[in-house]
């Protein structure tokens, strides 16, 4: 069969007992679970949370501390206990496991998030189950992928994987919310992720022992289709679980109705990772030029621009009423664009000894669309 790559996201809730501890017959039953969709060719990643579950008794908290020290804390004893259970399991399987500790820094880094792909790829390369989490313990608010749904989506779409299980204590995604509305309707296949799906599940806050709630996993799965990879949100029980779920016997929601486009690593990082360091004011020849037909932006078409930014940095590019359109990495400093926006690519060579045409080349911009972001 022709190898397929997965990507498995398992949360707190799905892992923890009724005092908010690890249960090691639930991390055990998720992990024969990954190794016989491994054994049945499958490349498989896991994104798992558990780290405060399996470290706070160790501290000795009586339950989930609420400080951030206290949590911090207790995901640095508890990331290893967790990684230790699956390590074990998947062992007794012939499995290899391997730990990898992300923050939103290192994926705002394009030279560390080429890391990540390289590692990922070289460790699949080698038929290792990667395990990766979030560095709860270094990271800070405003740098956090604010819960592991969107990692998981972020992830996929950097290693093009073919389809992105996000399992739950939930059956799929509702109307509105099930625990409260017993009546829900519960969808069953979404095409896509609309404004109002959002609207209907903005007030669920996740649950009694994780932080992703419905509206976390829309956005997740929207950021997953965005980036070409289908979505299933829901649960599932014994080890053929995962494959149930591909053969589309899975109790929960698909997402998804085409097949989306790949974005490559460059222009993943430039639309969801990279730092903004100004903005490029374009006119409407360069707008119909790079949004109808997928051309480079030339210095000719740039009115205007705001920021300091450097040859590599990222900026927005907005057109004649302002709106963003794209962004994209510069060929030029705003220095440079400072003397050449509007010329002839010729001439704008000339004057920056430059041997670029391009003030962004096709191959580093990423437009915006109504429907999706940065695409």
């Amino acid at each position: 069969m022709t190898m397929k790559r997965i990507v498995v996201k398992i949360g707190s809730s799905l892992l923890t007992n009724k005092n908010g501890g690890l249960s090691e017959s639930k991390l055990n039953e998720h992990a024969d679970a990954l190794a016989y969709l491994k054994k049945q060719g499958y490349e498989v990643i896991l994104i798992s949370s558990g780290a405060v579950a399996a470290g706070f008794s160790e501290l000795g908290y009586p339950s989930r501390p609420v400080t951030l020290a206290g949590k911090q804390a207790t995901a640095a004893v508890g990331q290893g206990l967790l990684v230790q259970a699956y390590t074990e399991t998947l062992k007794a399987h012939g499995i290899v496991a391997a730990q990898l500790l992300l923050t939103r820094k290192i994926f705002g880094n394009e030279a560390q998030y080429g890391n990540v792909y390289n590692t990922l790829t070289e460790l699949l390369k080698r038929s290792v189950l990667p395990i990766i989490n979030e560095n709860d313990s270094v990271a800070v608010d405003e740098l956090t992928f604010g819960d592991n749904d969107m990692l998981s989506a972020l992830v996929s779409g950097l290693v093009h994987a073919d389809f992105l299980i996000m399992l739950t204590d939930i059956n799929g995604l509702y109307e509105s919310n099930p625990q409260t509305n017993p009546t829900a309707k519960r969808y069953d296949f979404l095409p896509s992720i609309t404004e109002d799906l959002f609207n209907h599940t903005k007030n669920d806050s996740g649950s009694k022992f994780g932080t992703g709630g419905m509206t976390s996993k829309l956005s997740a799965a929207h950021t997953a289709l965005s980036l070409g990879v289908h979505t299933f949100v829901g649960t599932g029980s014994g080890q053929e679980k995962l494959l149930d779920i591909l053969n589309g016997k899975g109790d929960g929601t698909y997402i998804g109705d085409r097949k989306p486009h790949n974005l490559n690593k460059p222009k993943q990082w430039i639309a969801l990772h990279s730092p903004i360091s100004g903005k490029i004011e374009i006119d409407e020849g360069a707008e119909l030029a790079i949004m109808s037909n997928g051309k480079s932006l030339l210095p000719a078409g740039i009115k205007a621009f705001e920021g300091m930014f450097d040859i590599g940095d990222v900026v927005e590019i907005t057109n004649a009423n302002k709106t963003v359109i794209g962004r994209g990495q510069v060929n030029y400093s705003s220095s440079d664009l400072n003397r050449i926006k509007g010329l002839a690519s010729a001439d704008a060579m000339v004057k920056t000894e430059r041997n670029r045409p391009e003030a962004i080349h096709r191959d580093r911009l990423v437009l915006s669309l109504k429907e999706e972001k940065m695409l």
